[in-house]
């Protein structure tokens, strides 16, 4: 089993970065399913236009018919009209070729598609000498021409279907190594190679990766300043923009090295440049952008639309001003890897606008090859480790044309299987267990979880199966904190008494790998319900013990300066349209108003301004909700008085 060869063979324990490969694996490298090349023949020689006419010799034909054409004659003058025209020289050159010869109809079929009449044209006298002067040689020197330009399309053609058979247009190319098991193999993108190595990647793979490797760099070779890059440092962009979320980042390609658990080396990926931000611009329990909207139905007059209307504007802003600040960056980039939904994202990163950056005909653009999240800093760095990792697969094998079996270049990813192999009972017991767990985990089932463990008389500090696809989560502690549900985490800790000390196969503790504050927290508050001497909480990573009120008190104040944050940020929206607003209405005044005349509005006409194309419902509320005002006002007169 692949799990089993991970565990076992030395060069996969760990991920395989494509840049830096171990030299005793890259030089044993080879592509799988790689043919030997076929050795190609010249095509396109053009026949000697003039050859002796033996098409008679040797045959009983009579004296007055063409052998060769299959064809008869009245007289000896209609055979040697015959002889001279492009029927029988064409059938000529079809016999010097191997080919049968072809019947008049078909001939005369022939050269019904081409331009050139019987007699050529005035354009085609330049090429009429390629063939000689006699008559006739214009039509068949462009039927030809045709047949020739067919057959190397032709060519080429199968020569691509040929590729395509071992290689396919699939997302990745394949490689084995006598360092691995037979059935092993190990993918790399082909959304990682230019242009010009995916086509010649069918045979010289290996060399193009030999040619990629760079050497890592330690923590203190690396202190280029936030935003800036090493000379010839190769580097990606990627960017991914939808629903209001944006996140960019340009990642060098050289590795950092960093001492991990056990002083084992790790190779880190180094980000030179990363932003992230979000606008309120989707319609919120109904999907699709404010602009989307307004071209179907026409503009909106809420509060909400406005507020989105100009969130569209200020996100397509921000965008471009962070595409302009890395231009240098973005230009020296090796590729490009843009995920971006709809015609309004395209617009704003493809524009077209003064300072464009990126251009939709770049040869450098490459979607993702696999599937994608919500727009974030951690799920482009995960992108770029799924885009830069070996993928280990097992191959399967296919009989060929001649009935040989030989490996493919099509392989499955390894999975876990009942079938081939076949697993043991154990096997299935700890497959059919981890799919349970994992099913209860990700939907925050704490006390199903609990049950189930009980139940099933499993140690909470159970090992998915298998091991090689929960690489970051192997416990439900670790997947529990990674997915943040600090109700998991508390249950597992105070009532299941797992193990917070275990470590993943990047040496890290769950508490490592818990993504938001509250989930930390209850690692926290654990410490403090299970007390010192229940583990060694310094080995697992945990800080000092927190009391519950404590937590409480905190994730209150947390809340309350997040709603003030966000009372704040709406009020300032709101304040910032108005002023647009205003300046807007200006403008159209002070193009309207000519010499002399005055801006200044009355309180009506300001009023009409406002309540124009409003419904008569409408206004009457608005007038209401006017003279309320205009009443309250009065009364706080007459108190202060």
């Amino acid at each position: 089993m692949a799990d089993k060869q991970n565990d076992t063979n030395p060069f996969l324990r760990r991920p395989l970065y494509v840049y830096d490969l171990t030299p005793e694996l890259l030089y044993t490298l080879t592509l799988a399913g790689r043919d030997k090349p076929a050795h190609q023949h010249g095509e396109g020689e053009s026949a000697p236009s003039d050859v002796p006419d033996a098409s008679n010799e040797g045959s009983n034909a009579p004296s007055t018919s063409c052998a060769l054409c299959k064809v008869s004659f009245d007289n000896v003058q209609d055979q040697r009209q015959h002889v001279k025209s492009d029927f029988h020289r064409y059938n000529l050159k079809l016999s010097i070729k191997g080919a049968p010869p072809i019947d008049e109809a078909t001939f005369i079929r022939m050269i019904g598609d081409l331009d050139e009449s019987l007699s050529g044209s005035e354009s085609d006298d330049s090429e009429d000498d390629q063939e000689g002067s006699k008559p006739g040689d214009t039509t068949l020197s462009a039927l030809l021409r045709k047949q020739a330009k067919i057959s190397n399309e032709e060519q080429d053609d199968d020569l691509v279907a040929t590729k395509k058979k071992h290689f396919g247009t699939a997302p990745m190319f394949w490689m084995t190594s006598p360092k691995l098991d037979q059935d092993v193999g190990l993918g790399v993108y082909r959304a990682i190679l230019s242009k010009e190595e995916q086509d010649t990647a069918s045979t010289s793979l290996v060399d193009i990766i030999k040619r990629k490797q760079v050497k890592p760099t330690l923590p203190k070779q690396t202190g280029n300043a936030k935003g800036s890059l090493a000379q010839d440092e190769p580097h990606f962009f990627l960017c991914m923009i939808g629903g209001g979320h944006f996140a960019a980042m340009i990642v060098s390609l050289v590795p950092e090295i960093r001492k991990g658990p056990g002083g084992i080396e790790e190779r880190h990926a180094v980000v030179r440049a990363h932003k992230t931000f979000h606008r309120y611009t989707t319609r919120r329990k109904q999907g699709g952008s404010q602009s989307a909207n307004d071209n179907a139905k026409g503009n909106a007059h809420s509060a909400g639309s406005s507020i989105r209307r100009y969130n569209e504007m200020a996100l397509e802003a921000d965008v471009r001003n962070v595409l302009s600040e890395w231009r240098g960056m973005i230009d020296t980039a090796e590729l490009l890897f843009i995920r971006a939904t709809g015609s309004t994202n395209r617009r704003t990163l493809f524009g077209p606008y003064d300072g464009q950056v990126l251009r939709s005909n770049d040869q450098r653009i490459r979607g993702f090859p696999f599937s994608t999240r919500r727009a974030t800093q951690s799920e482009l760095l995960r992108s770029f480790q799924e885009l830069t990792r070996l993928k280990v697969g097992k191959l399967t094998t296919a009989d060929d044309e001649k009935g040989q079996t030989e490996k493919t270049a099509a392989p499955k990813e390894a999975k876990p299987k009942p079938q081939v192999p076949k697993l043991t009972k154990e096997e299935e017991t700890a497959l059919l267990h981890t799919s349970q767990l994992l099913a209860l985990i990700r939907r925050s089932k704490a006390p199903g979880l609990l049950l189930y463990l009980t139940k099933n008389e499993l140690s909470p500090n159970f090992t998915f199966y298998p091991l090689s696809e929960h690489h970051h989560a192997p416990t439900p502690l670790h997947l529990s904190a990674s997915s943040n549900s600090p109700a998991l985490v508390t249950a597992l800790l105070t009532k299941a008494n797992a193990d917070p000390t275990i470590t993943n196969g990047d040496g890290r503790t769950a508490y490592d790998i818990a993504g938001e504050p509250k989930t930390r927290d209850a690692f926290r508050v654990a410490r403090h319900q299970l007390g010192e001497s229940a583990w060694d909480w310094t080995e697992a990573h945990v800080p000092s013990a927190l009391s519950q009120e404590e937590a409480d008190a905190k994730s209150r104040q947390e809340k309350a300066a997040s709603d003030a944050a966000e009372v704040q940020r709406r009020k300032a929206e709101l304040e910032q349209i108005r002023m647009d607003e205003e300046r807007r209405k200006v403008g159209k005044l002070e193009k309207k108003a000519g010499p002399g005349r005055s801006l200044e509005k009355t309180a009506n006409e300001k009023r009409e301004e406002e309540m124009r194309g409003m419904t008569p419902e409408m206004r009457m509320r608005i007038e209401r909700e006017r003279r309320a005002r205009a009443a309250e006002e009065r009364l706080k007169r007459m108190q202060g008085k």
